[in-house]
């Protein structure tokens, strides 16, 4: 895959069982994060919300990843998170195994409050 510039390019490259569980994955954050951007960060693709990176996921050999971009809540969330595996800040599933919504939307609106709480700060720094 070389270099893709946006997630459907992305998509375009990865295989079959893998798009499905990343499409599924990116139509839930589109409609928990609606003003969210799309982007490619880190070679990945990611949603961007008050220019900040929110979450992004990516295709692997053998499984995806879904990434918060936040320690602070996969540990909040550790004990739904008990039958996947883990590490700072991955969460990793396998595409035919793919991660529930409802817990996707939890781990998003989670995400969110903590981007806005971010920006609100820098809004009031002098």
């Amino acid at each position: 895959m070389e270099n893709p510039q946006t997630i459907d390019e992305y998509l375009a490259f990865v295989n079959a069982d893998h798009r499905d569980a990343l499409q599924e994955l990116r139509q839930t954050i589109r409609a928990v994060a609606p003003n969210a951007e799309e982007c490619i960060s880190y070679a990945i693709p990611a949603f961007r919300l008050n220019g900040r990176l929110l979450v992004g996921f990516a295709a692997w050999s053998n499984h995806c990843s879904f990434y918060p971009m936040s320690s602070k809540t996969l540990k909040s969330f550790r004990n739904e998170l008990r039958n996947f595996q883990t590490s700072k800040g991955t969460l990793r599933f396998c595409p035919d195994k793919p991660m529930p919504v409802a817990l996707v939307k939890k781990l998003l609106k989670a995400r969110i409050a903590e981007n806005n709480t971010r920006a609100n700060k820098n809004r009031r720094k002098p």
